[in-house]
């Protein structure tokens, strides 16, 4: 089975708290593969729950790498990069 990782610095002012953290999530789930999340510090979440998300703590300019699992995860994965990579 085909998958993909990619990193990305986030770049909400607010990181990947409230709307931001939902619309990725949102996004994700949209995919229908499951994606991965890790922080910095190592942390990793599954990134279609916003409780997991959320409790990352992810800053405004931090790395995250994302990684996705499935058909289409290079696709799914370039498309929450990009979400990612603007405010």
């Amino acid at each position: 089975m085909a998958s993909a990782e990619r990193r990305v610095a986030v770049a909400s002012p607010v990181g990947l708290h409230a709307r931001p953290a939902a619309l990725f999530v949102q996004a994700v789930a949209a995919t229908g593969l499951p994606v991965s999340i890790t922080c910095p510090d190592g942390r990793t979440a599954d990134a279609r729950s916003i409780l997991a998300v959320v409790t990352l703590d992810v800053r405004h300019g931090e790395e995250v790498v994302l990684h996705a699992v499935g058909d289409g995860a290079e696709q799914a994965l370039d498309r929450l990069v990009e979400l990612l990579a603007h405010e």
